[in-house]
């Protein structure tokens, strides 16, 4: 599936066997996938219980990105914190799991030289996505375009086409993700309570069970 770029199809393929079909502004391809079944308590598909935080400095910690970064991508819309927003003197943001998992994406891209508006594009759609997808998504790019491939089969087409220069799998920064924040401080947001080595991957197991 292609993410950004000119929506041109250039030397790629016909996916026509559900492989990673072009996509451009969200209407070229066949129709994408609904996320997968949502627990009974939540409409979003978010794995990570909403009363769960982590502030700023947590969150740049685990993501690997400095505060200044931080709070320029959120002041931009780039990645904004979902389970909290700063909202005057006092108020500290309070970033979920998905946003800390986004940010490291974001941190790997820049890195590698792609565009802030292709980003931009990838942000929402891995905010569209739910979290069961993410788990088993390969975000490629030839620093010009991104592209979402789902199978290993669709890594190697890309790869063959020459589309794909790097490759960035969602679920191995999930789990780096997990175990920064399973050794740093989480916050309960309803009480305040601050979870010392809280691990998320223990919420991430009982909703995935629940969804299932």
């Amino acid at each position: 599936m292609r993410i950004t770029g000119d929506g041109t199809t250039g030397g790629i393929p016909a996916w026509s066997q559900g492989g990673p079909y072009p996509l451009h502004g969200g209407a070229v391809g066949p129709a994408r996938r609904q996320p997968e079944a949502v627990p009974p308590d939540r409409d979003d598909g978010e794995p990570v219980a909403e009363e769960i935080g982590y502030r700023g400095p947590t969150a740049c910690a685990a993501a690997g990105i400095t505060y200044r970064q931080l709070d320029y991508w959120a002041r931009t819309g780039l990645v904004e914190p979902s389970v909290r927003a700063a909202g005057g003197s006092g108020t500290q943001r309070l970033y979920g799991f998905r946003d800390v998992v986004v940010l490291k994406i974001v941190k790997r891209f820049l890195d590698t030289g792609v565009a802030l508006q292709n980003i931009r594009t990838t942000v929402q759609h891995l905010r569209d996505r739910g979290f069961l997808d993410l788990e088993r998504m390969t975000l490629m790019s030839d620093g010009a375009t991104v592209y979402e491939c789902t199978s290993p089969d669709q890594v190697v087409s890309l790869l063959q086409g020459g589309q794909g220069v790097f490759g960035i799998a969602v679920g191995v920064v999930w789990r780096e993700v997990e175990k920064a924040l399973s050794q740093l401080h989480g916050e309960r947001v309803e009480t305040g309570e601050t979870l010392v080595g809280h691990n998320p991957a223990d919420e991430l197991a009982a909703r995935r069970n629940r969804a299932g």
